[in-house]
């Protein structure tokens, strides 16, 4: 009999139980010591109350997030990025979150839970109850989902931020009032600067000014360009450059109490039109699937009642070869969205997921928009590429 999982929730009775399909498919493993995501920001606050596990104690933190730089990424173009790649060790690694993708790894990075707690499950998710799947990114605005409620964690920052703590968001003005800002980082002063430069010159000046601080840089450059170009490309290599010597500056420039971590929320790969799976009316890996969610790299297909087990063979039938076809259940039983999958969270998730493995992204080619089919740079799967990431530590963290 397959196992049974029941979740526990802090503040509500039992939900119910889910009764779980045993997992017949081999998932990548993590490389040896890789600390998960959802760790940083609690160690960062640990080693400024001086009893830190991974960091000694500092008087002030700063985290910086690279999107889109995974630790494979910066290993190929190490001689590019020079100065973080000296300062990175064998161990110097983290696990992202899954789906490997912006908006469920910035949340699970600032709430310190994975998704199944926080519930923001991939670029794309089911609102349950109907066949809508916002933009978990943008959706706050068009689709009228509340930062207060849909992301259902308390953010880090805002617990540091009323406890009396300084805590900082150095980031694009862009960002300063979207309903993902309010999901993930209120509580914090935004203080916004342009160029990545000026990001982490604004961020040494405040940990130097604020004992105790913490400050969060964001720092979209390489994800956007790697989308456009792709990370093999001329122009990644340029603003990877870019942020190295920018790097290398703030860590001269920093306090000497002041440590500094720098990571990433995904890697990226890069996948040309070619080798597009382009999902149109008539095939029959869309029988029986009510709405396709998620990214090109991780769908997660809603089904029609009692349908999932035959989709699921349909497409491991044919995709098997260069993708992960995994049942909702068997997601939950192998941990891919943490320990915990809250019942309000449950129906957000798929009934089947398609993990790429190869360099594939799918498209549902009946949607009108097909501009996100220019993208080049993609993430949101198992793979290592995806899934790690670096975890540098520089200033009073590297000295000591």
């Amino acid at each position: 009999m397959p196992p049974v999982m029941c979740d526990v929730t802090e503040t509500g009775p039992r939900p119910p139980c889910a009764r779980l399909a045993p997992m017949s498919l081999s998932l990548p493993v993590d490389p040896p010591g890789a600390r998960s995501l959802t760790g940083v920001v609690p160690q960062l606050l640990r080693s400024l109350a001086g009893d830190g596990e991974w960091f000694p104690a500092v008087g002030s933190a700063v985290l910086v997030v690279i999107d889109g730089l995974g630790r494979a990424n910066l290993s190929a173009r190490a001689g590019h990025a020079r100065f973080l790649t000296s300062a990175m060790t064998k161990r110097d690694a983290a696990r992202t979150v899954f789906p490997a993708t912006t908006a469920t790894a910035l949340t699970s990075l600032l709430t310190g839970v994975d998704a199944g707690v926080h519930g923001i499950v991939g670029y794309r998710a089911r609102i349950p109850g109907t066949l809508r799947a916002p933009n978990q990114l943008k959706g706050w605005e068009t689709d009228g989902l509340d930062p207060l409620t849909w992301q259902r964690a308390q953010p880090l920052l805002e617990r540091e931020a009323a406890a009396g703590r300084p805590v900082y968001v150095v980031s694009k003005a862009l960002y300063r009032d979207s309903g993902f800002t309010r999901a993930i980082q209120r509580g914090a002063e935004f203080v916004a600067a342009a160029s990545v430069e000026e990001r982490l010159e604004t961020a040494a000046a405040l940990a130097a000014s604020h004992r105790g601080a913490l400050v969060y840089v964001y720092v979209p450059e390489l994800d956007t360009i790697g989308h456009a170009r792709g990370w093999e490309s001329e122009e990644w290599l340029a603003a990877l450059e870019g942020v190295d010597a920018a790097l290398r500056r703030f860590e001269q420039a920093a306090a000497r109490e002041t440590g500094a971590v720098v990571t990433a929320d995904h890697g990226m790969v890069d996948v040309p039109s070619h080798r597009h799976v382009l999902l149109s009316d008539g095939d029959d890996l869309l029988d029986e699937v009510e709405l396709v969610a998620g990214e090109p790299r991780l769908l997660q297909l809603t089904t029609t009642a009692g349908a999932a087990e035959r989709v699921a063979a349909r497409w491991r039938e044919r995709e098997q070869s260069r993708s992960w076809v995994l049942s909702r259940d068997e997601v939950i039983a192998a941990g891919l969205f943490g320990s915990r999958v809250d019942a309000e969270v449950l129906p957000r998730i798929g009934d089947v997921l398609v993990a790429a493995r190869g360099a594939v992204a799918y498209y549902d080619d009946r949607l009108e928009d097909k501009k996100p089919q220019r993208m080049i740079g993609q993430h949101g799967s198992l793979t290592e590429q995806e899934r790690v990431v670096p975890l540098i530590s520089l200033g009073a963290f590297r000295r000591r």
